[in-house]
């Protein structure tokens, strides 16, 4: 019931009104989500809170920030959009955290000896790059792999007009950020960063599930009346960022360049963020992921967490290009002031949701 009342409730967010300050139709993703099943995003927020939060309820006395490892399909949902006894929504009484395990916790205390400026990747071109004057063999990197997944041979991204405003608002805010853009904002750029307190990409974000296969035997789908799904690669390479010259892999790829525009989850893994304090997906659906009940999900945030940063940023569906701008803008507005950023990101859910 739990499994079915998460694939209701991701169906029914995903056409749910947006509220932003824009009316862009342009996602920073290309994945169109299923059509809502005709039951209302209230009586599901509900249904899911009685089956996972209301029963905690009376343990959580007084507490306000809590701190999350779900499991399985629950790292699909925000449970902040969940609604309680007094048909209040979660955000409206508490601040989350997300963790991918326990351990996460351990890492909070982990500090870089010198942090550098922020960095912002925006405005990026998909169809070309800049020229790589070092060669990716001559520069280290923890964990580097280089490897595809072949199922995304066809993806195409088109440019995101409102982030490069989205950069120069930043600067803005934080006078010291280094704005990467156009074909300068390349694997090899993100690649030779090293600790930035801040790293915010504005960017197109892939995840593709693993694919659905006939069973050798047809016995199998009597047995349990399910399609079946296998795991092919690693699921760190089935999600990932474009960057720029990202339409034009396929050239890239024949002339046996491997920096051509894909950044796989798996090469996340090995930036140096270690002591980062903050990192931003501007971008759809960065928040997905290859779900392992019992291991949380392989995905991007997993990706980050491995490559050292202390917080993350991301999102669970398609996400309008306009509206992202103008969330980001907000949030960091906020820490900016002084506010942490948990609570900033808390606030700013609260001021958009109220309109």
């Amino acid at each position: 019931r739990l499994i079915k009342s998460v694939a209701s409730f991701r169906r029914v967010l995903a056409f749910a009104p947006a509220t932003s300050k824009s009316n862009s139709k342009v996602d920073r993703g290309g994945i169109n989500p299923e059509p809502a099943d005709g039951k209302s995003l209230e009586d599901i927020a509900r249904t899911l809170d009685k089956q996972v939060m209301e029963p905690l309820r009376p343990l959580l006395g007084d507490a306000r920030h809590l701190l999350l490892s779900p499991d399985g399909q629950l790292n699909l949902i925000p449970f902040e959009a969940l609604k309680d006894e007094q048909n209040q929504y979660l955000v409206e009484k508490y601040a989350f955290s997300y963790l991918t395990t326990g351990r996460d916790l351990l890492r909070l205390d982990t500090t870089a000896k010198q942090l550098t400026n922020p960095v912002v990747f925006a405005d990026i071109d998909y169809e070309q790059q800049q020229t790589v004057i070092a060669s990716s063999s001559t520069i280290k990197r923890r964990g580097s792999q280089n490897k595809r997944s072949v199922d995304f041979a066809n993806l195409k991204f088109g440019s995101l007009a409102a982030t490069s405003e989205e950069g120069e608002q930043i600067k803005k805010i934080f006078p010291d950020t280094n704005i990467i853009t156009g074909t300068k904002a390349t694997e090899e750029a993100i690649k030779q960063l090293k600790t930035p307190s801040i790293l915010h990409l504005a960017t197109h974000g892939f995840f593709l599930p693993d694919k659905e296969i006939k069973p050798v035997s047809p016995a199998i789908n009597q047995l349990n009346n399910q399609p079946q799904y296998v795991n092919l690669e690693n699921p760190l390479l089935r999600s990932g960022l474009a960057l720029a010259g990202f339409n034009n892999r396929q050239n890239k790829q024949s002339n046996n360049n491997t920096e051509d525009g894909v950044l796989t989850a798996l090469e996340v893994a090995g930036l140096n963020l270690r002591g980062t304090e903050l990192v931003v997906l501007s971008a759809c659906e960065t928040g997905l992921g290859d779900v392992k009940t019992g291991d949380g999900v392989y995905g991007l945030r997993r990706a980050l967490v491995i490559a050292g940063s202390q917080s993350q940023l991301l999102s669970l569906w398609l996400v309008a290009d306009e509206g992202t701008k103008d969330l980001m803008m907000e949030y960091y507005q906020k820490i900016k002031a002084g506010k942490g950023r948990h609570e900033a990101l808390r606030e700013v859910q609260l001021e958009f949701f109220k309109g």
